[in-house]
């Protein structure tokens, strides 16, 4: 069994555009929604997703910051599964267009058509705590 590094962790979520951000909805019920990591993923512990002030994202982890990604790569040579990853993480909330730009890439102009400018922007930093992955056989946990 081979134990992967955060490097490691890395590298393959570098391939893997969007994720599954899970949240806690006000009535405890768990809500899951799509979104991209923008190639954003010299991974540290942290990930870095862009949303809206209005959507129900902000408003869950207002309410409770600790939140779950869950990640898919491609599915392997041969037929061997893809890669899953899952984090648990707490996230943060930035309003500061300083932090925007240090995270934008021109993807996103799809869905903020004035950049940094667009109003009603947010950027979500997750942090993680636990990094949980499956590698074909292989599967891992790395405690940060």
């Amino acid at each position: 069994m081979t134990q992967l590094t955060l490097s490691d962790i890395s590298k393959a979520m570098a391939d893997i555009d969007f994720a599954m951000l899970s949240t806690r909805t006000e009535g405890g019920a768990i809500a899951a929604r799509p979104m991209s990591n923008n190639g954003d993923v010299a991974y540290d512990g942290d990930s870095f997703f862009f949303t809206y002030e209005a959507a129900r994202t902000v408003a869950d982890i207002e309410r409770d910051p600790k939140v779950g990604l869950s990640f898919q790569g491609k599915a392997g040579l041969l037929g061997k599964p893809p890669m899953f990853i899952a984090v648990e993480g707490t996230a943060e909330l930035i309003r500061d267009k300083a932090a925007f730009e240090a995270h934008w890439t021109k993807d996103l102009d799809y869905w903020f058509d004035k950049g940094i400018d667009t109003p009603g922007i947010v950027l979500v930093k997750v942090h993680a705590g636990r990094i949980h992955y499956w590698n074909g056989r292989d599967e891992g946990e790395i405690a940060l």
